[in-house]
């Protein structure tokens, strides 16, 4: 087989873009046909309602006779205002049976069928049609002069005023009297549209928009998809300042929040106490995170086995509870487990707020992507232990072009030192994100590294917080090597959680 393009293999239309075309054209069609007869509606309906007014008023169609100039050169004749009004030239007999012997403005009187004057005006049958087709009011009276009133809301005015004369078909001159027209009582325009001109016309326009779209579709789509994301981009300042501000006040929030932290130290020892049961064992009950919300506790474990009541599983080793009091643990807690670090991290979907456990780190937090926001995350971690633990030290290894971390000032500042274990390689560090293998070790000490850590300072953060190292936990501002706990953090201030398979947002 011979590709051509060069693509290796030869190109299939995609199954059902064919029917898919087919679809939209009959769509586009259906679209036309019943906009069409929408419109031939209209015009009917106004035709409709112009009849009504003709027989609601005692009103006349009448034609009004042509000039040479205004009939392109060439006398007027009962057979052009026929085809005019009638769309049958044929029908001139019918305009000339209703005129004849009626006395015109100017005195004469239509008795003739070739003879018509310039401003005379006919009386036509109740059917009659056309722009030419004007509506006046017959009257009994006398003669005076005829104003006659289109269908346009104009005014004509033919001659002066003249003396009837002739009989008409009875012999009686009283009988043919010339009826006086005057202008209908608010005669509103009649609008008259011919189907068959009104399908051509759609027709046309829907077949060339169609045209056009097909031709053009690709560019419109991405026209579209320009201007969506420009209006986007411009409603980004506000979006960013708004999260600003929600992000601050939550750092307002978790100050002066004691009652959310109590309740999760009390959820976590319920769970992590020396219970007894079928399915529970002392020191099974590992638990990385506690979410705190009006309704209730979610905690996040790396626990196989059912939960204990009132503990309902949630599936993806979640565990929720609703809101009220906790058991007690039956015992105290076991002197070889270390005693928990609950640190506030941020608000989850649910508006739930998030706590850690730092003792679960098991050595280094990596807060990758925005630098700003990995830098308020690592300083919230610091004040919360602050608040809580205020005798932790805290150690700063400083990298190059690192963001500035503020360190509370109730920790104690020392200097980091250590054996350097440059020669370990990276996989014997420890590369892992699975929740069962985070092991559970006493807050030392905290080693702040704002920024990616090179060479050397890869070796001081595995000689203080990697495996066999001084069990500090470390808090890194970027990527590092060994590290067991990866958040990613995005600009508008959330960080997602892949361990936790959760996202929150970041205090500020």
């Amino acid at each position: 087989m011979v590709s051509i393009g060069g693509s290796g293999a030869a190109r299939r239309p995609r199954k059902g873009s064919g029917r898919a075309a087919l679809r939209r054209v009959a769509t586009v069609v259906l679209l036309a046909l019943g906009s069409a007869l929408y419109l031939g509606c209209l015009g009917g309906t106004a035709v409709a309602r112009s009849d009504d007014l003709v027989k609601a008023n005692d009103l006349v169609k009448v034609y009004v006779v042509k000039t040479a100039e205004q009939n392109g050169g060439t006398p007027d004749t009962l057979a052009n205002a026929a085809a005019r009004t009638l769309g049958d030239p044929n029908r001139a007999g019918e305009i000339f049976e209703l005129n004849r012997g009626r006395t015109q403005a100017d005195g004469s009187a239509l008795r003739d069928p070739t003879d018509l004057r310039a401003g005379w005006i006919l009386k036509l049958p109740e059917d009659a049609r056309g722009p030419d087709v004007r509506l006046a009011q017959e009257t009994g009276g006398g003669t005076g002069q005829p104003e006659g009133t289109g269908q346009n809301g104009e005014t004509e005015q033919n001659g002066d005023t003249g003396q009837p004369e002739g009989t008409g078909q009875s012999g009686s001159a009283a009988n043919t009297a010339p009826a006086e027209v005057q202008p209908p009582p608010q005669a509103p325009a009649a609008i008259v549209l011919p189907l068959p001109a009104a399908l051509a016309g759609l027709g046309t326009l829907l077949l060339a928009l169609l045209t056009a779209g097909i031709m053009a579709r690709r560019r419109v789509r991405r026209a579209f998809g320009a201007v969506a994301r420009a209006v986007h981009r411009l409603g980004e300042p506000v979006r960013r300042a708004r999260r600003l501000r929600f992000r601050r006040s939550l750092t307002t929030t978790f100050a002066g929040d004691g009652e959310s932290l109590r309740v999760a130290y009390e959820a976590l020892a319920e769970l992590t106490g020396p219970l007894t049961g079928p399915l529970i064992v002392p020191g099974d009950h590992a638990v990385h995170a506690i979410s705190v919300g009006g309704e209730g506790v979610t905690a996040w474990v790396a626990t196989t086995g059912a939960p204990p009541a009132p503990w309902q599983d949630l599936g993806e080793a979640r565990w929720w509870r609703p809101a009220g009091a906790f058991a007690r643990p039956a015992a105290p807690r076991r002197p070889d487990v270390p005693a928990p670090c609950l640190v506030a991290v941020g608000v989850d979907e649910r508006g739930g707020k998030v706590f850690v456990d730092l003792g679960r780190l098991d050595g280094a937090l990596s807060v990758t992507g925005d630098r700003g926001v990995a830098r308020d995350v690592v300083q919230g971690l610091l004040a919360g232990v602050a608040r809580d633990r205020p005798s932790v030290p805290v150690a700063v290894i400083q990298v190059a072009d690192g963001p500035a971390v503020a360190l509370p000032p109730t920790m104690p500042r020392v200097e980091p030192s250590g054996r350097r274990t440059a020669g370990v390689p990276v996989a014997a560090r420890g590369t892992g994100t699975l929740r069962a293998t985070a092991r559970p070790r006493p807050l030392e000490g905290l080693l702040v590294v704002p920024g990616t850590p090179a060479a050397r300072e890869s070796a001081d953060l595995a000689a203080l917080s990697g495996p066999g190292g001084l069990g500090w936990t470390a808090l890194v501002c970027g990527d590092a090597d060994g590290a067991h706990w990866r958040w990613r953090a995005a600009p508008d201030g959330s960080v997602e959680i892949p361990l936790l398979r959760l996202t929150v947002t970041a205090p500020a």
